[in-house]
């Protein structure tokens, strides 16, 4: 409706009214999904959605080059014909020159070696299933662990052709990286430097970040209806991340935030629980059993539990919460209470909990996961999160330009549907699923923003 109405004011506009109008039209038609139906009442309005849903559904570079180009061939006398919006422009003019040689800079030693090992086998494993029959992409694996610097790395790996870097993955690689002024290649790094840490124009960033799921659960609550939340995170720097990722989110919304704690112990949980939720007129059961006693009341003034757990402490949660006659509080959770294991008992002691989830542990009939769990059973499990996102390092590796061109990008990954913020950091936004009588089940009614 917006796109509508600016496409109608835009004969009345000159000079750079008239540019911020034109651009914000394509920013506007190329934030929608591509299967937006067509206006045919308004020609203008139908053109500028074919271009964005032409330019979309290109797979790579060089196809929407080709793309634009035949949509201008076409509608020679539409606006964006004759003044194509900038980040077209950029896109157009981006050098189409193919990947050829990649480089994995992963540790194969060290505590993250199991780590490297998914990551890398899903990378590879999505390049097979892209070109079973064989490619012209070299993938030369470095180990990080035997690094002299990153200085004598980038030298070799330049002197040996290679236009992309893959990694590293330790923060403390990362950071050294987000440190120089500029690296001389191009570098999609598979952790994340310091929030605020202005990083060279060569590097992209990319990870599992919680904190996308935190946000995550801040737009699907809020889509839900719910507006004051209270939250239980994690004690320590990872819970304070995830419980402030949610917290911007859910206030950006307008949401509010009643309260928050970090998540006690087992046997304390009760206790934190009934604080939290202020339950009234008796604290425990035994208390109801008198003649003149109440049923214990929990606050009225929440609507949900944002949830940071781990599996062992999540199965503690529900249960409390029925204990404390708060049963019937939603809570929304990251996908960390998901052990992935199809523990049935386990999964009974989360019901009705509602979490993200990647694509790869919701789906099991994907044709790549299929293909990997063949070779690798435990990437049906938790580890599955690595393979999928190794196999997301090898769908973003061609398309770090493009995503810089078309910010509003959105690319379909088995680790969650990939866009680029302006850090040039790779967020996550994640499907969604609920524990229902133990077993895990798609929520497919997800509200389209």
């Amino acid at each position: 409706a917006a796109a509508r109405e600016r496409i109608f004011i835009a004969p009345l506009l000159s000079g750079e009214e008239a540019r911020s109008n034109h651009e914000t039209i394509w920013r506007l038609v190329s934030g929608l999904p591509v299967t937006t139906p067509q206006d045919s009442t308004d020609p203008d309005l139908s053109g500028w959605l074919a271009l964005a849903r032409s330019v979309k559904q290109a797979g790579t570079l060089g196809q929407q080059q080709r793309a634009i180009d035949n949509w201008v061939q076409q509608n020679p006398q539409h606006p964006a014909a004759q003044q194509l919006p900038e980040p077209l422009v950029m896109l157009r003019e981006l050098a189409d020159r193919p990947l050829t040689h990649v480089a994995l800079l992963l540790p194969m030693d060290g505590p993250l070696a199991g780590v490297a090992r998914a990551l890398r086998d899903g990378f590879l494993a999505a390049h097979l299933q892209a070109y079973p029959e064989g490619s012209e992409l070299q993938i030369e694996l470095y180990d990080s662990t035997r690094l002299g610097s990153l200085d004598t790395f980038y030298r070799q790996a330049q002197a040996a052709g290679v236009q992309l870097v893959v990694g590293p993955l330790e923060k403390n690689l990362v950071r050294q990286l987000s440190e120089k002024d500029e690296l001389p290649i191009t570098t999609l790094a598979l952790n994340y430097s310091d929030a605020g840490q202005t990083t060279p124009p060569q590097l992209f960033q990319f990870g599992l970040a919680a904190e996308d799921e935190a946000r995550e659960v801040a737009r699907r609550a809020w889509a839900d209806g719910h507006r004051r939340a209270i939250a239980l995170t994690p004690r320590g720097e990872w819970g304070a991340r995830v419980l402030d990722a949610f917290r911007r989110s859910w206030e950006e919304a307008g949401g509010t935030l009643v309260a928050a704690q970090a998540l006690a112990e087992p046997v304390e949980m009760a206790n934190q629980i009934a604080s939290i939720l202020q339950i009234r007129n008796g604290e425990s059961r035994s208390q109801s059993t008198g003649g003149s006693a109440t049923q214990p009341t929990r606050r009225q003034d929440v609507d949900f539990l944002f949830l940071a757990a781990t599996p062992q402490q999540a199965q503690q949660v529900k249960p409390t919460l029925i204990f404390q006659y708060a049963g019937d509080l939603p809570v929304y959770a990251t996908s960390h209470l998901h052990a992935a294991n199809e523990n049935r008992s386990q999964y009974l002691d989360l019901e009705g909990i509602r979490f993200a989830e990647t694509p790869w542990l919701l789906d099991p009939q994907l044709p790549l996961r299929q293909q990997v769990e063949r070779q690798w059973p435990q990437a049906g499990g938790s580890l599955g999160r690595l393979y999928a996102m190794g196999a997301d390092a090898y769908l973003l590796a061609p398309r770090l330009n493009q995503l810089l061109a078309l910010p509003d990008t959105q690319l379909e990954g088995m680790s969650g549907v990939l866009t680029l913020n302006p850090a040039q950091r790779i967020e996550r936004q994640l499907p969604w699923a609920e524990f229902q009588d133990g077993e895990v089940r798609s929520l497919t009614d997800y509200p389209v923003e």
